[in-house]
């Protein structure tokens, strides 16, 4: 039995659960966290704040499908890391945030120490699953392997633990070995659902982000029952492109109701059905609908199911596949479909002018399984809806919180879990001013890392929003900086190309680079 401090023992204890990099920013009450990072085998990555480090774990979880660990300080830290929690609590992301926390006498009693709070662990709770304060070596211990069989078991989202300092310093006993981690939830015998497909004449599948591990056998599903289906953004993938029947990522056009309500019977895998995924009052129509969720809350919201289906996602579509009966020729017509998706798609082109050209030209350019990361902006609303993916996964954005400032730090967390895939980020002139900072972690780490800026002058988003409610526009307009000279400043690459052709050629030569490259895109571009 090795005695260490606790914070040492942590370190250990997540490099014997599978944990490979650590994102954080080390300080006088967490640093005994660091006393056995490298002893451990750990990889730390320095952010420049802890935004940055809560969403760089954010895009090491979505890229790797492995959880994401932050260490932060009490007090501040964990306040500047709330953001990223939030977002990953979302949009169903493992990240453990680990921080420590004031001394077990000083807890709650308003003594004005440093980093202080009245209500730490509450605080955290606000975006987290649990937030919880292990007052011993085996309560920390008990709160990690929590943590871990809850990612591998349940719908995953983030957890926050946080250790006094004294307990981080002090000597604790070795932790127990790993054990198996528990499998998630399979559904029920399918034959039920299958036969209420089989019986239909338009069935029609919505696939959200929860159905991506079983994307391959949703292509299946399709195949054998001809039925129609549409994508929420986070779904985006796991149709295939081709596919004749596929309505596209169009889930939150206005029209999609009335082709929706034109099913027999649909078919919700995966999903919230929330409002970011449909933007009106209720996602879908009034038709008898199956829904398959591993979360027992998103069967009994205010979509009443006809037969509500707990259990893994990938699991159901797997079983499902293979108890589908034979089925006569689809009820849906191919060319109706493609007409739709094409009046969809000229509709997107036409409410955001010049952004299909420009990310028809990326599209062409990125090499396959491309990791792209975006942020809240113009430029990724238009995107999400006209880019097809091969397949699921590669796409990451701040779907439900919707933060601002996601895209860099999150590629950069990316790139690190998976450094041989390309890895791209595409924010806002004005959000990527809530994280720019993190450039010099990019640089710092030698990533190629292209991260394309669009720069439309202005919040344009909430510009046009303002308009619509018949308000004159206000503080829609700020001053940006030189984003070529200040990339340089932190000795990154810089280029501002004028032409399609030019930007291609930048991006290519951007993802072989040395140190990640800033790209500006403006709507003017030939």
């Amino acid at each position: 039995m090795v005695e260490r401090p606790l914070g040492a023992q942590l370190s250990h204890m997540l490099k014997s659960r599978g944990v490979e990099v650590i994102f954080g920013i080390p300080g006088v009450h967490n640093v005994e966290l660091y006393r056995g990072i490298e002893e451990a085998g750990l990889r730390h990555v320095l952010a420049r704040h802890e935004q940055g480090a809560g969403f760089m774990a954010d895009g090491y979880a979505r890229a790797t499908g492995r959880p994401g660990v932050a260490y932060v300080i009490t007090g501040p830290g964990l306040t500047n890391i709330l953001t990223p929690l939030g977002q990953a609590y979302s949009d169903s992301v493992p990240v453990l945030a680990i921080s420590s926390c004031l001394n077990r006498a000083d807890l709650g009693i308003g003594r004005a120490r440093l980093h202080e709070m009245k209500d730490q662990e509450g605080a955290a709770a606000t975006v987290c699953d649990w937030s919880k304060t292990a007052m011993d070596a085996q309560s920390a211990y008990h709160l990690v392997d929590r943590a871990f069989a809850e990612f591998a078991a349940a719908r995953p989202r983030p957890k926050h633990m946080q250790v006094p300092i004294e307990v981080l310093g002090a000597l604790a006993p070795e932790f127990a070995p790993p054990r198996a981690l528990p499998a998630l939830p399979v559904a029920p015998d399918v034959s039920a659902v299958a036969a209420r497909i089989g019986a239909a004449r338009r069935p029609l599948f919505v696939f959200g982000g929860g159905a991506r591990g079983g994307w391959q056998a949703a292509r299946r599903v399709l195949a054998a029952t001809g039925a129609a289906s549409i994508v929420t953004y986070a779904g985006r993938g796991i149709v295939a492109p081709g596919d004749p029947l596929y309505l596209g990522s169009f889930f939150a056009r206005p029209e999609a109701e009335r082709i929706l309500a034109r099913a027999d019977l649909i078919v919700a895998v995966g999903t919230e059905l929330s409002e970011v995924d449909a933007w009106r009052p209720q996602a879908l129509p009034d038709v008898p609908l199956v829904r398959v969720d591993i979360d027992p809350a998103e069967l009994c919201d205010g979509h009443a199911a006809e037969m509500p289906v707990l259990g893994d996602a990938a699991a159901f579509l797997e079983a499902l596949a293979a108890a589908l009966p034979a089925r006569p020729a689809s009820g849906w017509d191919a060319a109706e479909i493609a007409a739709t998706r094409a009046r969809w798609r000229a509709e997107t082109d036409a409410e955001r002018p010049g952004i299909v050209r420009i990310a028809d030209a990326l599209h062409a350019c990125l090499p396959a399984r491309t990791r792209i990361f975006s942020d809240m902006t113009q430029f990724a609303y238009v995107a999400k809806e006209v880019w097809d993916m091969a397949e699921p996964g590669l796409w990451h954005h701040p779907y439900g919180f919707g933060t601002l400032g996601y895209a860099m730090p999150a590629a950069i967390g990316g790139k690190v879990g998976l450094p041989d895939d390309p890895v791209v980020a595409i924010a806002g002139d004005y959000g990527l001013q809530y994280t720019i900072q993190e450039l010099g972690t990019a640089v710092e780490l030698g990533l190629p890392l292209p991260i394309l800026v669009w720069d439309n002058g202005k919040l344009k988003e909430i510009e046009e929003s303002m308009v619509r409610s018949q308000i004159a526009p206000n503080a829609v307009v700020a001053r940006n900086p030189d984003f070529l000279r200040l990339a340089e400043a932190y000795e990154a690459h810089a280029v501002r190309p004028d032409t399609l052709s030019g930007l291609q050629a930048a991006v290519t030569a951007a993802l072989a680079a040395d140190r990640p490259t800033l790209i500006h895109m403006t709507p003017d571009m030939a």
